[in-house]
């Protein structure tokens, strides 16, 4: 195949959310060692999506995944069948009840079911830019003529990290404090060639800082049985981590010979941390690019911080809202432990939900 200079676009997006809803004031209720905490007032989340405890419900990692990808062919042009490409970008990787899955893998087994069958498939790990990352190759092999379309798909089932820190933590400052601000979604989305400039991904640039690596980290509990997250909040939210992301951008547009205002962008998606973590990183951008943010989508005081699925999330409730402005150019942002930083634009016109 011949290289396409046109690049990629978001052709399809589709979403599941658990319909178990969990109020903050429920949560708290059944964190032992600090039963006063104001979580909300802190977090801004004032509940998320739960998945269902029962196996027959499919709502681990997998089974969320698998509802999402068929919600997104639902809204392709595209049978299964057609797809050249299947991604997962899972963090939590739970099939049939507690166990976690390394092999075989999530892409694999989800292409087999769905009837992906002459598909490449593989899995990506990159903490909550896993989707982004996804998106990021599938997006240069459409480019590089490598495949003409493909499926990125994550189902995350991360309340299982809220669980472990109900159990365990003492106070607000406990490393597991940040894990009382998730919540369960999957998201998917098929990308195939750009065919004008109405619908077009123009880049996907990520950048990993290792150093601060240590500032979070999943990984089995040392005190109990189940998965927990190790987060230093307080250094995770520095000044100088905020500053990542437009010193990476600014660069990147730089040797591009543009500025961050003329970029046009009419919407920014942050990684749905917090409400004060979006507000800070907005305001930390406004002051480096020194221009006022495009208007900042965000869902995580309905649904919490949803890992990998966030910003895919808050473009999928965004669009079916059916508020968006047609031919709008959006800015992805991510933030996730690495640590990784970077930005994806892309012009949405006619994306199916």
């Amino acid at each position: 195949m011949t290289s396409d200079a046109r690049g990629s676009r978001f052709e399809a997006l589709g979403a599941y959310l658990p319909p178990t809803i969990l109020g903050t004031p429920d949560l708290v209720a059944t964190v032992t060692g600090a039963p006063d905490v104001d979580l909300e007032r802190i977090t801004g989340v004032s509940r998320r999506r739960v998945y269902d405890k029962r196996p027959t419900a499919g709502e681990d990692s997998y089974g969320l995944a698998l509802k999402a990808a068929r919600d997104a062919l639902d809204h392709s042009r595209y049978d299964a069948g057609d797809l050249d490409l299947v991604v997962s970008a899972s963090i939590t990787r739970y099939r049939d009840g507690d166990d976690f899955y390394f092999e075989p893998s999530f892409a694999g087994l989800l292409a087999k079911e769905l009837g992906a069958h002459r598909a490449i498939h593989f899995d990506v790990s990159n903490a909550c830019a896993g989707m982004m990352t996804g998106v990021q190759l599938l997006d240069r092999l459409i480019r590089a003529g490598i495949v003409r379309n493909g499926l990125v798909v994550s189902g995350e089932q991360a309340t299982r990290v809220a669980e472990t820190a109900a159990r365990e933590i003492s106070d607000s400052y406990d490393p597991q404090f940040a894990s009382l601000s998730v919540g369960d979604s999957a998201v998917a989305v098929v990308l195939d060639r750009a065919v004008d400039e109405a619908d077009r991904i123009h880049y996907v640039d990520l950048m990993t800082c290792s150093e601060y690596s240590h500032l979070c980290l999943g990984m089995p509990s040392d005190r109990t049985e189940g998965i927990a997250l190790y987060t230093d909040n307080k250094q995770m939210h520095k000044e100088d981590r905020l500053r990542l992301w437009p010193a990476f951008h600014g660069d990147q547009l730089a040797k591009l010979g543009r500025s961050f205002t003329d970029e046009g962008f009419d919407y920014v998606v942050q990684h749905q941390v917090g409400t004060r973590f979006v507000d800070y990183v907005n305001r930390t951008g406004e002051r480096e690019f020194a221009t006022p943010m495009p208007e900042s989508l965000s869902v995580v005081e309905e649904f919490g911080n949803t890992a990998s699925t966030s910003h895919f999330l808050v473009l999928h409730r965004h669009l079916k809202a059916g508020t968006a402005r047609r031919g709008a150019r959006y800015l992805l942002v991510p933030a996730a432990s690495g640590v990784v930083t970077g930005a994806l634009s892309a012009t949405i016109t006619n994306l199916g939900v």
